[in-house]
């Protein structure tokens, strides 16, 4: 009887608890809502990644191709995403002689520049991002903060971006400028004693747009 009597004031505990919990998890302003994360795939097609180098007697553009990536959203927010930049299909727009453009791409494909043979794939992955108060239409509504690879080391950057979001489509832009020198390519860097009229500037211009969805 002892035995008996103990497991039922056990169960009547149990019951008790589970009452009592159940109460309390019903109350006002303790429901947790469950905010539901899309990854909207990134179109290469309609996706462009533009150059821009400088040197002290002049400059080169061109464009390099975006492989694939995704834009992660939230109730029409940016959240997170990454990309892969193929790094095998640089090209330069502004050489018309084919022979001195031919160069130019050659030697930026070299282990002087990207060693493309070696890390044929750039990639960028966001860590952070965050809304930028009282944005204008039109202007940088984001700053972007995450994770680039170039030839295997990472660095992480931020910068101004502009992003439009709507139902199952997104468009992101940003251009920025990225010191070379942070992922080992020093060819013709000052830092390595060039001569003043052979330098290379370290900063080069990323001019980035992504376009991901149906």
């Amino acid at each position: 009887m002892k035995t008996i009597r103990i497991a039922l004031s056990a169960l009547a505990f149990a019951v008790l608890f589970n009452v009592t919990a159940s109460v309390a998890d019903d109350k006002p302003g303790k429901k947790t809502e469950t905010k539901a994360t899309t990854a909207l795939s990134v179109d290469p097609a309609k996706s462009t990644l533009n150059w821009q180098g400088k040197k002290v007697s002049g400059e080169h553009v061109g464009n390099v191709k975006i492989a694939k990536g995704v834009l992660n959203v939230e109730a029409n927010k940016l959240v997170g995403g990454t990309f892969d930049i193929d790094m095998t299909s640089i090209t330069n727009t502004d050489l018309t002689d084919a022979s001195y453009n031919a160069k130019l791409i050659g030697h930026m494909k070299s282990d002087d520049f990207f060693a493309v043979e070696k890390y044929p794939t750039s990639t960028f992955k966001i860590t952070k991002v965050e809304p930028i108060a009282g944005a204008k239409a039109g202007e940088p509504n984001y700053t972007v903060t995450g994770d680039l690879t170039i030839k295997g080391i990472t660095n992480s950057i931020s910068f101004p971006a502009t992003v439009k979001i709507a139902g199952n489509k997104a468009e992101a832009a940003a251009k920025f400028d990225v010191d070379r020198t942070k992922w080992d390519i020093k060819y013709g860097s000052g830092l390595i004693g060039t001569a003043a009229d052979k330098i290379i500037y370290d900063n080069f211009t990323m001019d980035l747009k992504l376009v991901a969805g149906k």
